[in-house]
């Protein structure tokens, strides 16, 4: 999608995220916005019954997935859970690829082997995401080892929920990243339940990024909200792990504003609490500031969003024209090594 280079005479160090020029910031613009407009979607067509299984929506929480995914290089890893749709747009996955996995037909990388939302790329380097929860990490942190042992500077980035900070799995991948001083990046998404059980029930403590003193790197709880804080704190963490500095542990607070999946109503929330991170919502936010400093224009914001639409458009046409897979091929590659899987 075109957007304009014109500079409006804002000087580079006048700009709200440092590293980025005008273009830079258009298009972590876009993503963001890709992101919603896509999961937005998607909850529409499962409510009209397009697609089976069900859906989980990360909307209110694109922040912490698209900033940091946006930054990386397309050989570094990523270890997704089942909410990381903005992961996948960040790091350049096509929303045909995308959407094809929930619809899981031959358009999709899994060939429809995986459950809704676990979004999978060979090509851009992304893991299949683990049923069980924060599994992802040890398979994270196993990619960073081999980088390390290899000599090369890739890094791997694994996200998971406030709940997976409870799980073994996510307390094994951090005690051996740091025992290594691995290039790894841990994302904490707290959106305050895990599906519908409260932080205040899963944890004695409530800054969760202070779990990162028991391993032996640095932790740090940001507004997951804030586009431009998530940026400055994602950028030091991932210059720090590709020049061997070792792994961070990242708590973006956020929230999603819908149910688990969307089968769940989510009336365990108390009155006033989706209104109130409601009023957070981080791309208005940070929309705002690139009016403000002259890098966005209504006229250019809607040209965006139109160019969004047609894309997602296009998806949809080519995902519901695609056929399902073979029944035999459930049987097949369950064991293999051939390189389909991408």
């Amino acid at each position: 999608m075109a957007v304009s280079t014109d500079t409006q005479a804002t000087k580079t160090s006048d700009l709200p995220l440092p590293g980025l020029d005008r273009a830079g910031h258009l298009r972590l613009y876009t993503l963001l916005l890709k992101t919603r407009l896509v999961d937005e979607r998607m909850r529409k067509l499962f409510k009209q019954g397009r697609f089976a299984g069900t859906y989980f929506s990360a909307v209110g929480q694109e922040a912490t997935t698209v900033v940091i995914a946006s930054q990386l290089r397309k050989d570094d890893v990523v270890a997704p859970s089942h909410r990381e749709l903005g992961a996948n747009v960040g790091k350049g996955v096509s929303l045909t690829a995308i959407l094809g996995q929930v619809y899981a037909n031959t358009l999709s990388p899994d060939r429809g082997h995986a459950h809704p939302c676990h979004y999978s790329s060979r090509e851009f380097h992304v893991i299949p995401p683990a049923s069980t929860v924060a599994a992802q990490l040890i398979l994270g942190v196993g990619a960073a080892l081999a980088f390390k042992i290899r000599g090369e500077d890739r890094i791997a980035v694994g996200f998971t929920g406030d709940g997976g900070t409870s799980r073994g799995d996510f307390h094994e991948a951090l005690n051996f990243a740091g025992v290594q001083k691995l290039g790894f990046i841990c994302i904490i998404q707290n959106n305050l339940w895990a599906e519908s059980v409260p932080l205040k029930l899963q944890a004695g403590i409530t800054d969760l990024s202070k779990r990162a003193a028991a391993y032996g790197f640095p932790g740090i709880s940001v507004d997951g909200n804030d586009v431009a804080e998530v940026y400055e704190v994602t950028r030091e963490a991932i210059e720090r792990a590709r020049n061997g500095g070792g792994p961070t542990l990242i708590e973006c607070r956020t929230y999603r504003w819908y149910g688990h999946s969307e089968i769940d109503p989510a009336n365990y929330r108390p009155p006033g609490e989706f209104e109130f991170w409601k009023a957070k919502d981080p791309i208005p936010r940070f929309e705002k500031i690139l009016m403000e400093k002259g890098l966005l224009t209504a006229e250019e914001k809607e040209r965006i969003a139109q160019g969004i639409e047609r894309e997602i458009e296009g998806a949809i046409q080519a995902v519901e024209k695609a056929p399902p897979p073979r029944p035999e091929e459930a049987m097949e590659e369950v064991y293999s090594t051939s390189p389909r899987f991408h």
